[in-house]
């Protein structure tokens, strides 16, 4: 195992264990969704759209607080991920209340959660447990 000079607090673990929960649960709720048209043509597709919305709303808050507790050095190590954007959808979600769009969601379920997977998935085999 590769070992960097960040040292898991027991806070960033959870962060990063509920990130990776969140993302697998976006993946498995929308694995039939074809277009945004599917959240809003049934009761259950607007449902999914809702939690969906709130699980993504936490993946940013919770990338909001990893980049606080490591003092913006840990997602330095993957800038592949805009994680700025990461934490911009979430302030989208948050304070947008009735203006959200379909599209922007589907968007981010079908293209970008592989990668923010993979980066989430490096913290956690990469990182050791403060001791």
């Amino acid at each position: 195992m590769i070992k960097t000079e960040f040292m898991l607090s027991n806070r960033l673990k959870v962060l990063l264990f509920q990130i990776r929960t969140a993302i697998l649960q976006l993946k498995e709720w929308n694995n039939n969704v074809q277009s945004s048209d599917d959240y809003y043509c049934s009761p259950d597709g607007m449902k999914n759209l809702a939690a969906s919305c709130m699980l993504i709303e936490a993946i940013g808050e919770s990338i909001k607080q990893i980049d606080k507790i490591t003092e913006g050095n840990l997602l330095a190590k993957r800038p592949e991920i805009p994680w700025k954007d990461v934490i911009g959808i979430r302030n989208h979600i948050a304070h947008g209340y009735f203006d959200i769009d379909g599209d922007m969601v589907f968007d981010v379920v079908k293209n970008d959660l592989d990668s923010l997977l993979e980066a989430i998935e490096y913290f956690i085999e990469n990182l050791t447990v403060e001791k």
